[in-house]
């Protein structure tokens, strides 16, 4: 599976990053928006990975919010320190598919994510089957 992690805390990279390589992922990290947008609107990730406090007050979600616009449709976890509930409604509102809180369990967050990887393949492959079925 390849992961785009847009985070800018390096310990949290790190951790997350490490632990999903040694899972048999792929992950590749932004450590702001900006390259991170740049990334998920020229390269294919199965899942993504966004923090919603990122350097020069950009937020995670106003991110998921464009890519969503441009018909973007990879699933996105909020992995954020932002816990409250209306941090979460709106994670969830812009497209979000998941929502953690930091401090995390990293064996929660790779479950989620594998979840939702697992969820997108059978999802398109439901898409394709019934594309086959009305063309038949």
């Amino acid at each position: 599976m390849r992961i785009l992690l847009i985070e800018d805390d390096e310990d949290v990279a790190q951790l997350v990053t490490t632990g999903m390589r040694e899972a048999g992922h792929a992950v590749t990290h932004a450590a702001n928006g900006a390259l991170g947008l740049s990334l998920a609107e020229t390269e294919r990730f199965d899942v993504m990975i966004f923090d919603r406090q990122l350097p020069g007050g950009v937020d995670g979600a106003n991110i998921l919010e464009t890519l969503r616009a441009e018909a973007v449709d990879t699933p996105v976890l909020f992995l954020s320190g932002l816990g409250g509930l209306q941090d979460w409604m709106k994670g969830l509102d812009v497209g979000g598919d998941d929502y953690i809180v930091k401090p995390f369990v990293f064996a929660d967050l790779k479950q989620r994510v594998e979840a939702l990887y697992q969820s997108s393949v059978s999802s398109r492959q439901s898409r394709e089957n019934s594309k086959l079925t009305t063309e038949d």
